[in-house]
């Protein structure tokens, strides 16, 4: 006997998943809203082939239909934002005495989103590995061959396979400090920082970096004031991250301006807030990259960054110790005009 129109409606409108009930007829008879708002109105009556065009989710219908046996297939789609990815489930159903087969669809997106990141990290990790260590085991292999002996080749190669061996742990250090920050991310921190007296610190620790580069730092701190709830080597590590950056990126002989200042009830977090900036007078960023620079290892010039010792990862370690402090960070920059990063952190 086969299934009467809308005799199951209400079943499958109570289905979580986008779900849709296919009679022997191979027509389909019943589809519920989530189905719909993914496949299109005016289902109902008419062939499953017409409704579902993808040869995955047809053979797993018709294998279903022929054998009775659940069966699994994909379906892949896109929402008009990004591409979705769909797994769909087919099962033969008996209801009422009548039978067919019922077809869900479970968004997997991000599952799938997330697989996709831990591929492409896991990929970037083994790039960023293997250029040092490549360098590294061509060096050693001259120095056992047509090098042995010379004095000042070992000298120069030497020196290089010791800044290469850095690269590679700063690039570990970093890693675990990325891994450590995202598994604390969700955990608020209860410590008390008086964020003033953390800059005048930090400063003071970067004063060789400054003087090597030749860059004036400028502090415009407040009086009064200035503690906020928060994790002190953590926020120490913002600061520190932010100002090497500027000092960097900026160019010998100009000045990096860092400023903390109080806002009163802060239109993003709703709230008081400390804002801290930091701003440099390099060449800036082309607002194409803005976007992507919290990213784990994208790079504006990634030539450029490698030699200045930058593993891709600094500004990501930023964004998860600022959202783990419930804060907002903030870039700003024009190419010609430098660069503004902001750092809004609630009080």
């Amino acid at each position: 006997m086969e299934l009467v129109r809308g005799e199951i409606d209400g079943l499958i409108a109570a289905l979580p998943l986008a779900a849709l009930v296919i009679g022997r007829d191979e027509r389909i008879h019943a589809v519920n809203d989530q189905a719909r708002a993914l496949l299109g109105e005016h289902l109902v009556g008419r062939h499953f082939i017409t409704a579902l065009r993808q040869p995955a989710v047809m053979d797993a219908i018709e294998d279903c239909l022929a054998s009775q046996v659940p069966q699994v297939g994909r379906y892949l789609g896109n929402d008009g934002a990004q591409d979705t990815t769909y797994r769909v489930q087919a099962a033969w159903v008996e209801f009422a005495g009548k039978a067919g087969v019922l077809v869900s669809f479970e968004d997997v997106t991000p599952m799938e989103r997330a697989g996709q990141m831990r591929r492409d990290f896991v990929a970037n990790v083994s790039h960023e590995l293997r250029t040092p260590l490549t360098a590294m085991m061509g060096f050693i292999e001259t120095l056992q061959g047509p090098a042995r002996g010379d004095t000042v080749a070992s000298d120069r190669f030497l020196a290089t396979m010791y800044s290469e061996a850095n690269r590679m742990e700063r690039l570990v250090r970093d890693l675990l400090a990325l891994s450590r920050v995202e598994s604390e991310e969700r955990v608020r921190p209860n410590q008390t920082v008086d964020l003033a007296g953390l800059v005048r610190s930090v400063a003071h620790t970067l004063r060789p970096l400054l003087e090597n580069s030749e860059v004036t730092l400028d502090l415009e701190l407040p009086q009064g004031d200035t503690e906020l709830p928060g994790d002190a080597d953590q926020l120490r590590q913002v600061v520190t991250n932010l100002i090497e950056n500027a000092v960097k990126y900026g160019g010998k002989g100009k000045t990096v301006t860092v400023t903390l200042s109080h806002a009163e009830n802060d239109p993003m977090l709703r709230r008081d807030a400390l804002l801290l900036s930091v701003r440099d007078e390099g060449p800036g960023i082309s607002e194409i990259h803005i976007p992507r620079l919290t990213e784990r290892f994208y790079r504006v010039d990634s030539h450029r960054s490698r030699e200045m010792g930058g593993t891709g990862l600094g500004l990501a370690i930023v964004k998860h110790i600022v959202s783990r402090h419930r804060g907002r960070l903030r870039i700003e920059s024009e190419l010609g005009q430098g660069s503004v990063f902001r750092v809004i952190l609630p009080r």
